[in-house]
């Protein structure tokens, strides 16, 4: 009888590149990808936060670059994509959060969310993916989502709907590169502590309404994603494709 193998969950060799690098989310699942044994390509604003990323990851002997940029300016995403190997890993994590309830919502910050949520992330992707096929290379595209796209909440019109898009252009881009063998899930992740939520949870009302909607009652930590990264990036998951990986405590449960 042929017994079969536990896939790998190794990335030895793989180009990776990772958007809001720098902090929370993205310096997790950075870390993640490149202990896993990508070649990892640091990409945010905050080129300090990026070097010394960068620099710690090098010295663990680890293979990471850097590049400071605007997920926003579509010319210097496109510099960059031409100028790079093809990637086999895509992790759109760059992303932000303006809560206000719809009457008290400025259009600016609607415009802001939406272009950083989701258009930054169609137009890298379409860069991305147009490069796989054409160098015929299979591949992995993670999209950090929320639980925020799956469920509503007070003071969350604007975030949730550019999560819920994510998940719709998520389902339909799977569908759409399946035939290359690229794959294309999101991540879905409840309130996690990172710099981005710090100002929220400092509101101990909000903090412990917070918790109290997670059934594991407790906040996500950036270490709660890591694994989670590493499972879609790898062969260890590759049946699934339009999925959503919900890292939420049980939150969507309810």
């Amino acid at each position: 009888m042929d017994y079969p193998q536990t896939p790998s969950f190794r990335l030895d060799g793989k180009n990776a590149l990772v958007t809001g690098a720098g902090r929370g989310i993205g310096m997790g699942a950075s870390i993640a990808l490149a202990e896993a044994g990508a070649n990892v390509t640091l990409v945010s604003r905050t080129e300090n936060d990026l070097k010394n990323l960068s620099n710690y990851l090098n010295n663990k002997g680890y293979k990471t670059s850097f590049v400071p940029m605007d997920v926003n300016n579509e010319l210097d995403v496109k510099n960059l994509i031409e100028d790079s190997d093809p990637f086999e890993i895509l992790v759109n994590n760059a992303g932000t959060n303006r809560p206000a309830k719809l009457v008290d919502t400025k259009i600016e910050d609607f415009d802001y969310v939406m272009s950083l949520n989701v258009r930054s992330v169609v137009s890298l992707t379409k860069v991305i993916v147009d490069k796989m096929i054409k160098n015929e290379v299979k591949g992995s595209i993670i999209n950090v989502s929320s639980q925020m796209g799956h469920v509503g909440g007070p003071n969350r019109t604007t975030y949730c709907s550019s999560k819920f898009a994510i998940e719709g252009f998520t389902k339909s881009l799977a569908i759409e590169l399946a035939p290359n063998d690229i794959r294309v899930n999101t991540i879905c992740p409840t309130f996690i502590q990172t710099p981005m939520t710090e100002p929220f949870l400092k509101d101990e009302e909000f903090r412990k309404n917070t918790i109290g909607m997670i059934p594991l009652g407790r906040l996500g930590e950036i270490r709660d994603l890591m694994g989670p990264f590493v499972f879609l990036a790898s062969e260890a998951s590759s049946l699934m494709t339009g999925s959503s990986l919900l890292v939420d405590g049980g939150w969507t449960s309810r």
